[in-house]
This record gives structure tokens, sequence and C-alpha cells, in this order.
């Protein structure tokens, strides 16, 4: 029995992974977000636990990893999912965005998988999924605080890989496009005929979360084409500046955005 800890489980891409978890593969699931009611509501229709908890509190990661042990004596799976964004140039936002972005886009993932990782490790053959961004590979003016979250998970998430590959805790990694959530509405994408078939949904990012976790592949993009835009960045870095610049890249650039879940 696979035992897993899902964060932003209350909506959105955590929920659906919850879901397709317990399911697909009768999944034992912990589920964290800050919105009790919604976790209760969840845990009960899918036979889970919760642990309710804003993951940027100081004690937060101990509190999870307390409810794990209370209750499992094993951990197989950590879903790093909860996250958030705020549209802002730096000149508007300064560090005080860049701030608040990495401490639930990255400080937040870094501080529960240091509590959880003895779990993990204790249970080997085991997995860790972080959820970046394609935004974790090619920034856009308007995220760039976003975008310095999701690249620093990204290169973490990558040197992590390399480090537990021995003691048997795979490293996935999955960078989503544009989905459409609570959290992460893409309202301008949507209603645009021209940008619509750019954004994807939430059952696609939990299937890319499950081949990144339970079947132990290193990387996915959601869709799997915006894995071009990636490789462009590397391969022609002008020409991507040039389509991501401009009015152009403004409109890839919602201004709707969400909080932490």
């Amino acid at each position: 029995m696979t035992v897993a800890v899902v964060t932003g489980a209350s909506s959105g891409i955590g929920e659906a992974t919850a879901r397709l978890l317990a399911r697909e593969h009768g999944a034992e699931l912990v589920l964290v977000a800050r919105r009790e009611d919604r976790l209760r509501a969840l845990a009960a229709e899918l036979g889970a636990s919760f642990c309710a908890c804003d993951l940027t509190e100081d004690g937060a990661p101990d509190r999870v990893r307390a409810h794990v042990e209370e209750r499992h004596d094993r951990l197989d799976l950590l879903v790093n999912n909860a996250g958030a964004a705020w549209r802002s140039t730096f000149a508007d936002g300064g560090w005080e965005n860049v701030k608040r972005h990495m401490e639930i886009n990255f400080d937040a993932v870094v501080r529960l998988t240091e509590a959880l990782l003895p779990l993990l490790r204790r249970s080997a053959p085991s997995a860790l999924v972080n959820v970046s961004s394609t935004a974790g590979r090619v920034a856009r003016p308007g995220s760039g605080a976003y975008s310095a979250a999701k690249f620093a998970l990204a290169g973490w998430s990558d040197a992590l890989a390399g480090e537990e590959a021995p003691n048997g805790v795979h490293v996935g990694l999955v960078l989503p496009g544009f989905i459409t959530t609570e959290g992460f509405p893409q309202a301008e994408l949507n209603e645009n005929p021209l940008t619509r078939r750019l954004v994807s949904t939430p059952e696609r990012g939990a299937q890319a979360i499950v081949d990144a976790g339970l079947n132990r592949k290193p990387e996915r993009y959601v869709p799997r084409a915006y894995a071009l835009a990636a490789a462009a960045r590397v391969l022609a870095p002008p020409l991507v500046r040039r389509a991501t610049g401009g009015k152009g890249g403004g409109r890839l650039v919602p201004r709707t955005g969400g909080d932490p879940k």
C-alpha cells in the first residue's frame, strides 16, 4: 500500500492528484493545505487523513511529519504541489514580491522535504515530486518573482535527485504550463481563441505527477510540447527573449493570480 503526502490538496492539481492516487492506485493519503473545510470534505470522500496548515509557518513541517508518523509506519511518496503567484514587475513589486514567492514556492518545499526526507529514506524505494513550472525554465516579464522561485525549485530538484538516488529516493520534477485551477484561473487565456489551446487541465497535471513519482520519470512537462520552449531557451535565447517580451509576451502572463492552497 502506497502512503502519500500531497500538498496543495484542497483544489486544482493537488486535488486531482489525490483523487487519481486514491482511485487508480489505492494510496493511503495525507492531504495538506490551509483550508480545513475543503480538506475535511475531500478526506472523507477518499478515506484519507488531513493536516490543515500554512506551510510557510515555522512549525508546519514538524506538524505534517508528526501527523504522518502517528498514522503510518512509512512514507512512499511526497508531492510538493502547493504554490501561488502574483503578477508584478520588479520595479513595482520589489524584493517583497520576490520574498513572498520564494516563501511559498521554494522555502516551504525545502523545509517540508527536510522534515519528511528521513521517512522517505526509511521507506525506500520511495519518491518525491516537486511541482515547478514551465516558468521555471522560461521567464516572462511581469512574472519574474514567480519564475525565480520555480527556477530555484527546478535547480534544487536536479541536485537533490543525484544526492538521493543512492538512498533509494527518486526525485521527479513536473513543469506545468498554463493549467486552469482556482488559484490560476487563466481567464485571459481561456477567453482568447488564439491562446485557449495553450491551457491544460488539473487531471493532466495529476497524471504527470504520478508518472514522475510512482513511475519514476525524471521530468514531465504539461503539456509535453512545452518542453520545446525550454529547449529553445537554451538553444536560441535571443529568439525566446523577443517572443516573451513586449505585447506578445504580455498576453502570456495572466493578470489573475491566486492565494496559496
